[in-house]
């Protein structure tokens, strides 16, 4: 569970669940082995990994960093930091509207990088990896 601050209520997040029988990447190999470097150092820290995550959860509608920082308890300065940080890897996205900075994990980014992970995935056999590791995008 994640709470996303008192006055927005709580998000729950039940995506393992939610997710268990969907089975599909779409990968259309246009993530070289750099991007694909980039991509999992910046999921590679703790903080940027939970932000990350709430921003999947949450999904098109985005978050500010306000909201974020408020429901994740982290400092608006640190959170600025691991938001460039993934902005910078091409996992989130960010939108100006109105006085707002809206953030947004970048679906197609997040598929294309597990869809490079997994696109040899046991060697044309059935696939060894559960089902309730599928993505929804």
């Amino acid at each position: 569970m994640v709470r996303v601050g008192p006055r927005t209520g709580v998000i729950v997040l039940p995506v393992i669940r939610a997710l268990a029988g969907i089975r599909h990447f779409e990968y259309s190999g246009n993530m070289d082995e750099q991007d694909v470097v980039k991509a999992l150092a910046a999921l590679a820290q703790p903080v940027r990994l939970k932000v990350f995550r709430a921003l999947v959860v949450t999904g098109e509608a985005g978050l500010t960093p306000g909201t974020m920082a408020e429901g994740l308890d982290i400092p608006a300065n640190t959170l600025s930091f691991h938001l460039k940080e993934l902005v910078n890897a091409g996992l989130v996205t960010q939108e100006r509207s109105s006085r707002n900075l809206i953030y947004r994990a970048a679906y197609p980014r997040m598929n294309a990088l597990l869809g490079y992970l997994t696109e040899n995935c046991c060697q044309g056999a059935a696939c060894a990896v559960p089902s309730s590791a599928s993505s929804c995008c």
